[in-house]
C-alpha cells in the first residue's frame, strides 16, 4: 500500500497543533486528513468501473482508531468485500469480492486498475485540501480557546 510518510512545507502546522490542546490538536488532524482521503475516495469511485455500479457503491473510507493517535490518523479507503459487504435498502448485497481481479487482473482478464490511479491522480490535490482544512480550523480551535 502506497503511503505519503514526509509532506514538506508544514513546520507551522506542526506548530500550531502543539499550541492546541492535545484533544482539539488531534481533531483538527483528523478532520484534516479526512479530508485528503475524500479526494482519494472519489476519484476511485469515478475510475472504477461500472457495469453493475456494486463496485462504485462498496468504496469505502474509513478512519482506523486503532492506529491514530493526537499525532498521527490513519484513513483507510478499500472496497467492502466478503463479511464486510453491506446490503442496500431494496436488499441488494454490496459485496465487491472481484475488485481485486479488476484491478490487478487475472490469467483470463487483462487488469482495469482504478485504485492506484486515483492515488496517483489525487495525491497533489489532497495535500492541498489537507492544508486549506487545517489552516481553515487551526486559526478558529485557536480563538476558541483564547476566549
Amino acid at each position: 500500500m502506497a503511503t505519503l510518510q514526509n509532506i514538506t512545507g508544514l513546520d507551522a502546522l506542526k506548530k500550531a497543533l502543539e499550541e492546541l490542546p492535545k484533544n482539539i490538536g488531534k481533531n483538527v488532524l483528523r478532520g484534516a486528513v479526512n479530508a485528503a482521503s475524500t479526494e482519494f475516495k472519489k476519484e476511485a469511485v469515478a475510475r472504477a468501473p461500472s457495469d453493475t455500479g456494486i463496485l462504485k457503491k462498496s468504496i469505502y473510507q474509513k478512519q482506523i482508531r486503532e492506529k491514530s493517535s493526537a499525532t498521527q490518523q490513519t484513513f483507510y479507503i478499500g472496497v467492502r468485500a466478503g463479511k464486510r459487504a453491506k446490503t442496500t435498502k431494496k436488499g441488494q448485497k454490496l459485496d465487491a469480492f472481484y475488485a481485486r481481479f479488476v484491478e490487478f487482473g487475472t490469467s483470463k482478464m487483462a487488469a482495469k486498475p482504478f485504485m492506484r490511479p486515483a492515488f496517483e491522480a489525487k495525491k497533489l490535490a489532497a495535500i492541498e485540501k489537507f492544508k486549506e482544512y487545517a489552516a481553515k480550523r487551526i486559526p478558529d480551535e485557536i480563538a476558541k480557546v483564547r476566549k
